[in-house]
Parts: C-alpha cells; structure tokens; sequence
C-alpha cells in the first residue's frame, strides 16, 4: 500500500555550543505524519537562506554548489522511496534515512553473510552436517575474500554487487588463478551459490546472477580395480609393515564399501549378528548420516581377525588401524606401482571396487547395492555402476548363444 503523504524539508538548524551565526542544513523526511531527520553536514549563514523554498539564497558559486548538493540529496531519497515500493517494503520516514546513512538490508556484505552461514553451519556439525562439508564452506569463504580483493581491490562486497558478471569472474579466477580443476571449481560455485539464494529468499538481491550460468561437472571415469587386479594385490607380500597395513585397510573397502571416514571410525560394536546369524556391519554413514548394513564377505572377515589383537585396535577399540588419509594415499601409490598396477590408486577407488567388480558384475542387483553403500538414491549408486567389459562380454556371450539357437 502506497503512504498517504510525503514531503522533504531542507531548514537551518542552531547546534549546541555553536558561537558564530552560521547554522547546519538539515533534513527532515515525513511520511504519513511521522518524520526522521537527518545532518547533511553542510553549515550556512541564516541571513542567504530562503525558509520557504528550502534552499540557498543567490547567485554566486558556494549558493549553487549548496543548492546542487540539496538537489542531489532529494533525488537520492526518491530513489530510496521508489526502491521500497518496487522491493514491497514498508515505506517510512526512517527506513528512509537509514537507506542514506547506509543502514538498510541493502549493505549487508557478501562475506558478512557467507561468515553467518557459516557459523549456524558449524552449530549443526555432528547433527546436520561432517566436518568436511564445514571445512569446504569455510575454504569457499577464504576463496571469496581472496577473490573480492584480488579483482575490486577490496575487502568485501555489498550484497547488490553480486551480478553474473561477478560469478562469471570467480569461477574464471578458481580455474586460473587457483588452478582449480572444473568440479573443484564447480563445487565452490555451487556452495556460492546457495549463499546468494539465502540473499534472494530474504529480498535482499532481487535477482539470482546465476541465472543462466550453468553448473554442469564434466563426468569423471572411474577405473575401479578388476578381477585380475584385485587378484594381484590380494596375494602380493609385502616386507614393510605399513604397506601391508594400508593393503589390509583398502582390500576390507573393496569387499565392504566404505568410504575412508568410515571404516576409520569403525569401531568394534559396529560388527553386529545379523538376522542370519552371520556377521555384519552395522554403522551410519558420516556423510549423509544414512544407515548402512553390509554383510561381511569372507575376505572381510579374515582382514578384520588379522587385527584383533592389534593394541592400537584394542585401545581404540577399532576394527582395523587407519592412517591418514593423505599418508594411505601415498602408500597406495608405492603399493600400485609394487603390484604392477598402472591406475592411479587413492583410497577412495575401493568403495568403487566393491561397487562394480565385487558386486554389480557379479549380479547383486543395483538396489541391494545402494542399501550398502548407504546411499539415498539410485541417482547416487549408478555413478558406481559403470558396466565393465566383463559385464559386457558375458552379456554378449548369452546373446551369441541364444542367436545360435534361432
């Protein structure tokens, strides 16, 4: 609804302790009645001052600049007022002067409330959130200030700044500068963006700049070990202790499926009987927080007896003894080259191992497998199902003898 009457008035006003007869220009904002008013911080004699039209009196140069400045001013509260109304605001006299004194929702800054975001975030870990998905904001956090000062000079941004051509902008800097790869750089994007829509949802951008700038990861081949190569590194002896170890921990994923966060946090009351009397892991997933229930194969099992007196194990009460990510990593490379492997092995290849080569290709079907991963869709487990030649030779081998046969 539109306010019933409006009005400007610039007038002299007398300050305290003031001595000499020159007076500050002020102006005072009414809306329906109500008003707010405000310094312009501008002083002028009473005697060149016209009370009636608001302005000041005369020709000369310091009359017009005076007068110039007081019609900017009313423009910039006209603005102000028609950007309420498009905005659907309340309009009043002091939303008003806090749009010039630069105290509205307008100036809330990208990183303020990228920072805020933040923190509600990290109350919710353990409950809403992992650790990691913290620890990415918190690096798209640093990534945005580094970003803001590189390219504006600047140490951060009012929330209206952000238009296409500054995302556009980021994700070049994150490839570039950053030498961010494209999903790297597109998950950032995406966690930006949830930023902006939070600006979006509370009016305080009118518009999503990512409207039009598209989020597409470019797909990832996944080589999980085969047949042969699991083979190759089950039998393999090692002479140093660690590579076994590390060995031991990724062979338990490739015939379990969990990812690294998870089989380092299993612990010994995960191992459950399940309903046929056989063992079970029975845990939950940290980073969806989804239930996971898998039967332990044999090769699982005889892993985890491996270590049962471990005292790292026992004093832990931990099923197997992991390391850091970063240190299995490395080791799995020594151990890739030891076993003639030429894939390129991170820990996280396991979980595809188990999902491909131990259970798709040997026709567990894809919904017993998504249970066992813990995952809440099938949209999530058919990254793993990747047919692998093998699939596709044994299915064309049925074919040809079923062609024979007509």
């Amino acid at each position: 609804m539109l306010e019933n009457s409006f009005g400007m008035l610039f007038y002299l006003k007398h300050a305290k302790n003031q001595k000499d007869g020159l007076r500050y220009v002020y102006l005072r904002i009414t809306v329906d009645g109500k008003s707010a008013e405000l310094s312009t911080k501008q002083l002028w004699s009473p005697s060149n001052w016209s009370i009636d039209a608001g302005r000041a009196i005369g020709n000369k140069e310091d009359s017009r600049t005076l007068n110039a400045y007081l019609d900017t001013l009313s423009s910039k509260v006209c603005q102000a007022k028609k950007m309420l109304i498009e905005d659907d605001k309340e309009l009043s006299a002091e939303a008003l002067k806090n749009i010039l004194l630069g105290k509205s929702s307008e100036t809330r800054t990208i990183l303020e409330v990228f920072q805020y975001h933040n923190e509600q975030m990290a109350a919710l870990v353990g409950k809403e959130f992992a650790p990691l998905t913290l620890s990415r904001y918190k690096t798209d956090l640093e990534h945005t200030r580094s970003f803001i000062q590189w390219k504006y000079k600047m140490d951060d941004r009012q929330i209206r700044d952000l238009d296409f051509e500054f995302i556009s902008e980021f994700s070049f800097w994150l490839r570039s500068a950053r030498c961010c790869n494209r999903n790297s750089a597109i998950k950032y994007m995406s966690n930006l963006k949830k930023i902006v829509l939070i600006c979006v949802n509370n009016k305080w951008l009118k518009n999503d700049p990512f409207q039009g700038f598209k989020l597409t990861k470019k797909e990832v081949v996944k080589n999980p070990l085969s047949r042969a190569e699991l083979q190759r590194l089950t039998e393999k002896a090692f002479e140093m202790d660690r590579l076994s170890n590390v060995r031991d921990i990724f062979l338990f994923c490739c015939y379990t499926g969990l990812a690294y966060v998870d089989v380092k946090q299993l612990k010994r009351t995960d191992i459950v009987s399940g309903m046929d009397g056989d063992l079970w892991i029975d845990t939950t997933r940290q980073k969806t927080d989804a239930a996971t229930r898998i039967p332990l194969l044999p090769t699982a099992l005889e892993i985890m007896k491996k270590y049962e007196d471990d005292p790292l194990c026992s004093n832990r009460g931990v099923v197997l003894p992991v390391l850091s990510n970063q240190k299995m990593n490395a080791y799995l490379k020594e151990i890739a080259t030891l076993c003639g492997i030429s894939k390129t092995l991170t820990f996280h290849i396991a979980r595809h191992t188990f999902a491909t080569t131990v259970t798709l290709s040997n026709k567990v079907p894809i919904e017993t497998v998504l249970k066992m991963l813990g995952h809440r869709s099938l949209k999530q487990t058919m990254i793993y199902a990747k047919i692998l030649d093998v699939k596709i030779s044994e299915d064309m081998k049925a074919l040809k003898e079923k062609l024979r046969d007509v």
